[in-house]
């Protein structure tokens, strides 16, 4: 009989298993799970050698999937100036200020997390605010739901574009209409800002990209974290491979590839799930929209606070119609960002008319649908789509949803209307947008509220939580975290659940959350993470 590697017992096992939901133990043999049961069955696995671990009571999942998450961005943000919860303009130029002190003229300064929005000013800022600041060093800084990019004229020189400024479909360039020439805010939006950072600040080096992500990973395994969705560039890409051929990738990793990279992948006549364990490739990542922050979700109906707005179009539907189906047709299942509720039905729209593909059954996903009309609700269930949504951003946003979109926040991160209909939900943070702590995310799932109650955003909570009606039980979100975030990538055969077979990727927590009432979970710590079969992570 082949004994066990190691084995949990005297533990409350939620396997996300239909078949056998709660247990007392698992055993591990090898990279993965051999069995989940009752104690003395999996205790009758051990051996001389096996390592044998009680519980003493605490609660066992499966490991966490984010399925969202721009992962190498936010362990490259890390290192940045962090701007997220400044509270007025004045603030974030000091911080800006303190990391100029310390940067060699002419380097950049980068930067992320303003957001106006929970400024007095309730303004957008102006190249000339940095200027004041940094008149010497080129400044860009992202807002904090990455669809917005700030720089000073130091930049903007650097791009050329004081004199001649690129028309970039999907993409805007502010300028001052009181001024003469419309000069240059130093706002720039969507598309425009890739193009921005691929002709003026260049991609970071390969080296800082691996060094931040090693740096990261033991962050990521004391969250419970074993597995991640990647909506990121191909250069990212290429450090996930490169941490994989050096044996320094502790992460699994389901990486979505870019529209400008459709055509060689289609050439090469790679698919989605090509890959191993740790690195697979995902599918084909679009935008069809902005942000709500930003003003450029694109909406059926002007925004409340600006009659004149509507969003911006980042792909039209002829564009989507035809990106979407050559990835379809060579086994890439479309993840389309779509915010706004025009933006969701056009995805709709698109996917809806897509040829039969026979046997094939590409999982399609709508990133985000933070709003969407009610009568579309029921949609995403009949054409089977996924929302893979990131609960964080309801409590965030909470405040500006009302305010710009006013009664159509009802139906903003519309989880349980969403579940309720038969859609499956994958969650995620969209970190460095938010926090990519999953049990903050559970947090918000339950009760519609902010973990944090000292930000700005936490401030006029309603009592019971934003539109309570939308909530989900934590059972519900765990799920969203695990079984159903793998099955948006197609791999539930291999993980999301404690199921014999599957990889032996577990989380151990300090408190049965399904169990006891939501402010537990904010009580609560990961204690231990054991990835591939191996505790990576013990509190």
């Amino acid at each position: 009989m082949l004994h066990a590697d190691l084995v949990l017992h005297n533990a409350v096992c939620y396997t996300m298993d239909p078949a056998l939901p709660r247990a007392e133990a698992l055993a591990v043999y090898g990279n993965r799970i051999a069995a989940v049961g009752p104690t003395a069955d999996v205790l009758a696995l051990r051996g001389p050698n096996t390592i044998v671990i009680d519980l003493r009571g605490q609660a066992v999942l499966p490991g966490f999937i984010d399925s969202h998450v721009h992962l190498a961005n936010y362990a490259l943000a890390r290192r940045w100036a962090m701007l997220d919860g400044l509270s007025s303009l004045a603030e974030v130029l000091d911080a800006v200020a303190r990391r100029v002190a310390i940067t060699p003229p002419g380097m950049w300064v980068e930067g992320f997390g303003w957001n106006h929005n929970v400024w007095p000013e309730r303004r957008f800022p102006t190249r000339h605010d940095l200027d004041a600041i940094a008149p010497d060093h080129p400044v860009a800084l992202r807002r904090k739901d990455g669809h917005t990019l700030w720089v000073n004229t130091v930049a903007l020189a650097r791009g050329g574009l004081l004199d001649v400024v690129p028309e970039v479909r999907g993409g805007q360039f502010d300028r001052d209409e009181r001024s003469e020439g419309g000069a240059l805010t130093g706002i720039i939006r969507e598309l425009a800002i890739d193009w921005f950072k691929k002709h003026v600040i260049g991609p970071p080096p390969l080296a800082d990209t691996l060094s931040a992500l090693v740096e990261t990973m033991p962050l990521v395994h004391s969250l419970g974290l074993t597995s991640v969705q990647t909506p990121e560039e191909a250069d990212k890409l290429t450090a996930w491979l490169t941490l994989r051929e050096r044996g320094e990738l502790a992460l699994r990793v389901w990486a979505m590839i870019e529209k400008d990279d459709l055509d060689a992948a289609i050439g090469l006549g790679l698919r989605a799930g090509f890959g191993d364990d740790w690195v697979r490739l995902g599918g084909l990542k679009l935008y069809a929209d902005g942000a709500l922050g930003s003003h450029t979700a694109d909406m059926l109906e002007p925004y409340a606070d600006d009659p004149t707005r509507r969003g911006l179009t980042v792909l039209d539907t002829d564009e989507l119609r035809d990106l979407v189906g050559r990835a379809s047709r060579a086994g890439f299942p479309a993840c389309v960002h779509a915010i706004g509720d025009a933006a969701v039905r056009r995805v709709l729209d698109v996917l809806a008319a897509l040829p039969s593909m026979g046997e094939q059954r590409l999982r399609h996903r709508i990133e985000h649908v933070q709003v969407i009309h009610p009568a579309d609700l029921g949609r995403l269930t009949g054409l089977g789509v996924v929302a893979a949504m990131q609960p964080l951003h309801a409590p965030s946003d909470r405040e500006v949803a009302d305010r710009l979109w006013g009664s159509r926040a009802r139906y903003a991160y519309a989880w349980r209307s969403l579940l309720d209909r038969g859609t499956r939900l994958a969650f995620g943070s969209d970190g460095p947008i938010e926090d990519i702590d999953p049990l903050a995310g559970i947090y918000a799932t339950v009760t519609r509220k902010h973990p944090d109650p000292t930000v700005p955003q936490a401030r006029g909570e309603p009592a019971e939580g934003w539109y309570p009606e939308e909530c989900l039980s934590v059972e519900e979100a765990v799920r969203a975290y695990t079984l159903d975030a793998a099955y948006a990538a197609g791999e539930e055969h291999i993980k999301g659940s404690l199921t014999p077979g599957k990889l032996a990727d577990i989380v151990v927590l300090s408190r049965d959350i399904l169990s006891e009432p939501p402010p537990a979970i904010l009580k609560t710590r990961v204690n231990m993470t054991i990835l591939d079969g191996k505790v990576v992570y013990e509190r």
